[in-house]
């Protein structure tokens, strides 16, 4: 009975294996990802998105909140929160990027919009938006189809990739198995005969 189980062990370690393998014989395309921030960019997050922007003074203004990119994905501007208290009654306006000095001192960046005096912010019109802004539960719903789609398309990869592997532990257990049925096969007609012997001579 051991040796029956031999083969489907091994058909279960080899599944075990067979996504590593998978991975590793992924071509990757070239042009397309990279791995590594270049000493000439930088992350919207980390200088961008949130960061405080100084008015002609040196005093906080406000931050940028979004960026404002064209047809070409370029950036040409960002989008200001200014005034308000934590966002309450907050005036946003868009800034052209070329209109914002960038300087870097001891590892920080400091942006300055040199025509950002109280007087211009106040009348400067607030900037407005073509689309409106998603809610929260449209931002979910995409959230979550996003990850359905991953998740289907990764348990679709893994399938395609699996299936010539999963076929050739298939066949070769049952065929392991048909060869133990076969050298069984004269040791169950002898139990055969001799249980019927033993009946007939009863």
């Amino acid at each position: 009975m051991k040796t029956l189980f031999k083969p489907a062990l091994a058909a279960l370690a080899l599944c075990a294996v067979i996504q590593p393998a998978i991975a590793s014989e992924t071509k990757i395309p070239a042009g397309v990802f990279t791995n590594a921030q270049t000493a000439d960019q930088y992350l919207a997050r980390d200088n961008l998105l949130g960061a405080k922007v100084h008015g002609p003074d040196g005093k906080i203004i406000g931050d940028i909140e979004d960026l404002i990119i064209n047809d070409y994905n370029l950036v040409t501007g960002v989008v200001m929160g200014t005034g308000g208290f934590l966002g309450i009654a907050e005036k946003k306006v868009g800034v052209n990027v070329s209109a914002l000095k960038f300087e870097e001192t001891d590892g920080k960046t400091k942006i300055t919009l040199t025509d950002g005096t109280a007087e211009i912010l106040s009348a400067v019109e607030a900037y407005k938006p073509t689309q409106p802004r998603k809610s929260l539960m449209e931002r979910a719903k995409e959230k979550a189809q996003e990850m359905t789609d991953k998740a289907a398309a990764a348990a679709q990869s893994a399938k395609e990739g699996a299936t010539p592997a999963l076929k050739d532990a298939a066949a070769k257990t049952v065929d392991a198995y048909e060869k133990a049925k076969e050298a069984a096969a004269p040791a169950v007609e002898a139990a055969k005969d001799a249980v019927n012997s033993a009946v007939d001579k009863a």
